[in-house]
């Protein structure tokens, strides 16, 4: 029975179904740009492009040599790598070369480039040996000395370069060249001994120099160890095998031990004083009047201590008074020269050099931290040209 609508019967039908609503996924964010990254990336695509420039130019300095006429140059295939700086451009054709002999005298601290100061000097002296423009060198130094074999090395260096070369036949053939040496406020112990062979040495009346001796370093502890309650256990196959050695009473110490140490100790003082006697001399017999001898008492004052450079003229010790620009004037007159380029030669650091202080596995990089002193760290048991400033 059907109803009617609106009346009390009548059912309205259901109402039809609605399909579920979609859910549309959200829209996909566009990715951040990391410009840290961009940004990183350009910096170091920059640096790499000029590291090649770099190492392009170096190679094309290298291969040309102007000072030679456009020759082709033999490269250093190891040690230091330099390159020509001019200190003092006088628009001239002759050069007068430096070299800087700073700090403690050693061969046993590295550069960033692995080389050490007894390695530089002996490429700087090659350097100016090789470059027919240069007429003389002069060896600027401010040391207070350092280790006896470095100063010994740089010593012969500096002596085989003034000397005239000379074949088989025992006739001269290319000439040395004179080294002027020109002190700083110190060149004592190893600092003058690196100065006895030059031709001539000027020194300001202020310089401390001479400390002519030898010193060697060592510390007995035996003593604390004791009172440690620690006790050393030595097994030597010879009865001074252990020489030295710093766990030892001093009671122990056999007196033989102790005079074959000062026997060393006078050896190389020997060694010192005959360097001293032959440099002044040679330089005296090319300097004639000019120069001044050494006199006759010098060597009573070869007893370690140091002087001023009036003292040291006043013993034969240094030839002249005055500064740097002394010692150019010297240069060029011994080198019989009215004007010359002043030239040094400065150590070129290349990529793999930069790189290789931010990591290395076989020589770790020590973090210092400067308070105004350089203090030098004597290796026990080696022997030094060295003067120790008080507070050292």
């Amino acid at each position: 029975m059907e109803t009617i609508p609106g009346s009390p019967e009548f059912v309205p039908p259901p109402p039809p179904l609605q399909p579920p609503p979609v859910i549309a996924p959200p829209p996909a964010s566009r990715p951040r740009r990391s410009w840290g990254w961009i940004i990183t990336s350009i910096v170091l695509a920059v640096l790499l492009g000029l590291a090649g420039l770099v190492i392009i130019g170096q190679s094309v300095s290298r291969s040309l040599s102007f000072n030679r006429g456009f020759k082709t140059a033999s490269a250093r295939e190891v040690g230091p790598k330099l390159d020509e700086c001019i200190l003092e451009d006088n628009d001239a054709h002759n050069k007068i070369a430096i070299i800087t002999v700073d700090g403690i005298i050693t061969s046993h601290t590295a550069d960033e480039a692995g080389n050490n100061m007894v390695d530089v000097v002996k490429a700087q002296l090659d350097r100016a040996a090789d470059d027919d423009r240069v007429k003389a060198v002069i060896l600027k130094v401010d040391s207070p000395g350092g280790e006896v074999m470095a100063s010994d090395q740089i010593y012969k260096a500096l002596e085989n370069f003034q000397a005239d070369e000379k074949d088989d036949h025992g006739k001269t053939g290319k000439k040395g060249k004179p080294v002027i040496c020109s002190m700083g406020s110190l060149a004592a112990s190893g600092g003058y001994y690196i100065s006895a062979p030059c031709r001539w040495i000027v020194a300001d009346e202020l310089t401390l120099t001479g400390s002519i001796g030898v010193i060697m370093h060592g510390i007995n502890y035996r003593g604390l160890m004791d009172k440690v309650g620690i006790a050393p256990m030595t097994f030597k196959s010879g009865k001074f095998k252990d020489m030295l050695s710093p766990d030892r009473a001093t009671n122990e110490i056999p007196a033989e031990e102790r005079e074959m140490m000062q026997a060393l100790i006078t050896e190389t003082y020997e060694k010192f004083k005959g360097v001293v006697a032959d440099g002044r001399a040679n330089a005296h017999d090319l300097n004639k009047k000019e120069g001044k001898p050494l006199a006759a008492n010098w060597e009573d004052f070869a007893d370690g201590r140091v002087m001023s450079g009036t003292q040291a003229l006043n013993l034969g010790l240094v030839d002249e008074l005055g500064d740097f620009d002394d010692a150019v004037d010297r240069a060029m007159n011994i080198a019989h020269i009215k004007d010359a380029n002043l030239v040094e030669y400065r150590e070129r650091y290349n990529l793999g050099d930069f790189l290789s202080m931010f990591g290395q596995n076989s020589q770790a990089k020590d973090i210092k931290i400067d308070v105004g002193l350089d203090i030098p760290k004597l290796r026990a048991g080696c022997l030094y040209y060295l003067w120790q400033m008080p507070g050292y």
